[in-house]
């Protein structure tokens, strides 16, 4: 539960003001936030589930075409981290392997004298040893060899050989856009990260929310009485500047990189779980608006307002992208 601090009777006219002024002076103080990208050193904290996380810092690190980031990436994009997935395609385990792929390309990766495709142990190795076999059998195609790497993952290394390079196809040249985006996700940022484009307009929309009363699974729309839970609200926040986010929170961290808490901008997604080293137990989200506060829809009997973000269940925050919300595996399930 969450503390309310602004009582319902204040006034939404001083309530904006109150946001404004958190905007702007977090913008001036961030000003110097502006320049550069980052690269990536391994995985950002919380990033992915800690029972994965040893074997994916691990394995990410195989060859040169790969890295962690990238690894989790395909493996969120594959299954979701479910370990027990399976597609129509007959594909199964957290990294898909169709059976006659994981018969030539399976590894027992803990030792224990079994190639098991439902094994993390196993199936994140050989999704590792896959991609660096693929990026072996076009080492001196000309280009990225990571996108090389995920071209043939898509459409073969053959195809990759004869085009010289990522093939001509739609569907290749969205998977490596796809999988090359969405690994800014899991990335641990070596600079910082860039502010956001439609933060601000995120913001505008959310702070007219407040003081609507919270409705577990509210979309905002009319027969709702426009009424929003947490990651609703998010969710018609940036659709209002056309971003398209997930409905549930715990999808919705990915939707772009993850900045540290002293690099917070205004527009930023925060993010509460029970448990701090996995990703998939968040629980709440709401738009960080400056000054170590942001909007959210609480709980029910609480009202849409300001709250602090400081609090023992805060595993952090994504700077949404247009690109990286656009990434995220449309299918994927709560």
């Amino acid at each position: 539960m969450r503390k309310v601090w602004l009582g319902v009777s204040v006034g939404l006219g001083v309530s904006l003001s109150f946001v404004a002024l958190l905007v702007v002076g977090t913008y001036m103080v961030a000003a110097d936030l502006t320049g550069g990208g980052g690269g990536s050193v391994g995985l950002a904290k919380g990033s992915v589930p800690a029972s994965y996380e040893p074997l994916i810092q691990r394995y990410g690190n195989t060859c040169p075409a790969i890295n962690p980031a990238l690894l989790a990436a395909q493996l969120y994009q594959e299954s979701g981290w479910n370990a027990k997935a399976q597609s129509p395609a007959n594909a199964k385990g957290i990294a898909q392997f169709i059976p006659a792929t994981w018969a030539s390309h399976g590894v027992d990766g803990n030792k224990d004298g079994v190639k098991d495709i439902w094994d993390p142990q196993d199936a994140i190795p050989s999704a590792a040893a896959y991609d660096c076999s693929l990026a072996k059998y076009v080492k001196d195609v000309p280009g990225n060899p990571t996108h090389n790497m995920l071209a043939s993952y898509n459409a073969g290394a053959y195809a990759v050989i004869k085009h010289g390079g990522v093939p001509p196809y739609r569907e290749t040249q969205n998977y490596v856009k796809t999988i090359t985006t969405l690994a800014k996700s899991f990335e641990a940022p070596v600079q910082r990260v860039r502010p956001s484009q439609q933060s601000a307009g995120a913001i505008y929309f959310a702070q007219k929310q407040l003081g609507k009363p919270y409705l577990w699974g509210g979309n905002g729309t009319p027969d709702q009485g426009g009424r929003f839970d947490c990651s609703g609200l998010t969710k018609a926040a940036y659709k209002s500047v056309g971003i398209e986010l997930p409905r549930v929170a715990n999808d919705q961290w990915n939707a772009g990189p993850h900045p540290k808490r002293n690099e917070l901008l205004p527009g930023d997604l925060v993010f509460f779980a029970y448990n701090l080293s996995d990703p998939r137990s968040i629980h709440h989200v709401g738009i960080y608006v400056g000054g170590g506060y942001m909007i959210n829809a609480p709980y029910t009997g609480a009202v849409i307002r300001f709250d602090k973000i400081d609090t023992p269940d805060y595993i952090g925050a994504t700077r949404v992208t247009q690109d990286g919300a656009k990434a995220l595996p449309k299918a994927k399930s709560a």
